[in-house]
């Protein structure tokens, strides 16, 4: 009889709760693909390959491709998001997700209100520091280069929270 006894990380083990997560903005063009890029960049590079990202619109402008100023910002750091196609929100999408990453206060109590099972998964992006992340819809190339900037520190510090002993 083998006495094998399997140590397990329990921060590890509870990071691989998180299988799918889903980032949320309004329009699904501008924001939140340029947070999945990031995120999966982000995972790749801790080898935390079998999580899946993807992301998604409250209000999303449905089969319309990245905001051409979210792409730009993309390309100029090797992410490559033409790819991506605006999706709407739906109650399949929130109750396949494991956690989900919202811009603003307003997205979370949104999609509260619309799938109360949701309650518990939802975070701001950045709610470590307490902030709502501005949306940078029709404006000018700083005010993307500004919400980059905290997307940046908000997977920084969720990639720390979910993933610190590893």
């Amino acid at each position: 009889m083998s006495n094998d006894f399997r140590v397990v990380n329990p921060i590890k083990e509870i990071s691989l709760l998180f299988n799918n997560i889903l980032v949320v903005c309004v329009g699904n063009i501008c924001r939140s693909p340029m947070a999945e890029a990031i995120l999966k960049e982000a995972l790749s590079k801790i080898k935390q390959n079998t999580c899946h990202v993807s992301s998604a619109g409250i209000g999303a402008l449905v089969g319309h491709k990245a905001d051409a100023k979210a792409s730009q910002l993309m390309t100029a750091r090797g992410l490559d998001i033409s790819p991506h196609r605006a999706c709407q929100l739906n109650k399949e999408i929130i109750r396949r997700a494991d956690l989900i990453l919202v811009m603003e206060l307003a997205h979370k109590m949104d999609i509260e209100t619309k799938e109360p099972s949701a309650k518990g998964k939802i975070f701001r992006l950045g709610e470590w520091d307490g902030h709502d992340i501005p949306d940078p819809y029709r404006l000018d190339l700083k005010a993307f280069e500004s919400a980059l900037a905290q997307i940046d520190q908000g997977v920084s510090q969720w990639i720390k929270k979910l993933y610190k002993n590893l």
